[in-house]
């Protein structure tokens, strides 16, 4: 990877991240033209400032941050288990935070206690740790990965089968809401939830910032990061705690949001033509938010007033890059 390319490829990352921002405030069910957007920015009142600054700006920023979470757990995921199909969504992390989300939202909204966005990640980490946990557990058991991704996308199966029985206890006032967020959905986004998704997302992304130097020795083999001096039992664990985390927080805004962070990480990889982790781990991020700021715009305007659910339309682009990766593997269904 020449500097060079690197410098145009990452710089093109950074140049469309505000243009799809600006793209998700002007377009929508109502067109707002860039004067009135620039006046609502600027403080002033009116429709069209409520609009832009109480909906659509925290839910491109919403969308920003939390498909960066996607796209870095992704790559984190990948990592791990040496899968490049690996993901928050199909190993069924993203369904066993859907799972623990639903439980506390039906319960608390059956005695009238909305619950706080603390709460809601914190249910979240646990459900996404308890997948986690089964999928290390079969992985102890099954050396094939494909038979460990089976199993994740059975248990994501399971997950979310209990998840739509618990919402159908939900009263029928919060039902339609409850829906529209298990099938994966940015509406609703308040400025309080963006700037509590950003105290969790962004510290997590400095700390894999941090580690960029023991995961581009993890990914030379286990055998050469334990003899350039790294800890493997505690590295494991981290990568684990931060994809976990990474993953139930955008579970505990948006609900599951499909392929995203199984596509992010190889679109970035062509992009850049590296798979260093120095250079992946900010670039996973940006793309991803920028996957997700293209996605929730097409979800919002292509049926306008009707929208989309996201997962919808991150499936439909995502997964053609899935099945592009499988049919380029070799070795025929072998996914070391």
């Amino acid at each position: 990877m020449s500097r060079k390319h690197f410098g145009a490829a990452f710089g093109l990352l950074l140049f469309l991240i505000p243009v799809f921002l600006l793209l998700n405030v002007c377009s929508g069910s109502v067109h707002i033209p860039m004067a009135e957007i620039r006046q609502a920015l600027m403080g002033a009142s009116g429709t069209s400032a409520d609009i832009v600054r109480g909906i659509r700006l925290p839910r491109a920023l919403a969308a920003l941050l939390l498909g960066g979470a996607l796209g870095l757990s992704g790559y984190l995921l990948q990592s791990f288990f040496h899968n490049p199909i690996a993901g928050p969504f199909i190993l069924g992390i993203s369904s066993g935070a859907k799972l623990f989300v639903a439980l506390v939202l039906v319960s608390a909204l059956s005695l009238s206690l909305p619950p706080a966005s603390w709460t809601l990640i914190g249910a979240a980490f646990a459900g996404a740790l308890l997948s986690m946990g089964f999928i290390l557990l079969m992985a102890r058991f099954v050396n094939g990965m494909s038979v460990l991704i089976i199993g994740g996308v059975m248990i994501g199966y399971i997950c979310s089968a209990i998840t739509d029985l618990v919402v159908t206890f939900a009263a029928d006032a919060d039902i339609v809401n409850l829906h529209n967020w298990s099938r994966g959905s940015f509406s609703g986004i308040t400025w309080q939830n963006v700037a509590v998704m950003a105290c969790v997302i962004l510290p997590v992304l400095a700390v894999t910032f941090l580690i960029s130097k023991p995961l581009s020795a993890y990914l030379l083999g286990e055998s050469h990061a334990a003899g350039v001096g790294v800890n493997l039992r505690l590295f494991r664990i981290l990568l684990v705690l931060l994809s976990s985390l990474l993953a139930a927080c955008v579970t505990a805004f948006a609900g599951p949001v499909s392929f995203v962070g199984v596509a992010v990480p190889h679109l970035v990889k062509r992009l850049l033509r590296t798979n260093q982790p120095l250079a992946m781990i900010p670039a996973c991020f940006f793309g991803g938010g920028l996957f997700c700021l293209a996605s929730d715009l097409l979800a919002r305007t292509l049926f306008a007033p009707s929208e989309l659910a996201i997962s919808a339309v991150t499936a439909v682009l995502g997964g053609p890059v899935v099945i592009a990766v499988l049919l380029r593997r070799k070795g025929g269904g072998r996914y070391a």
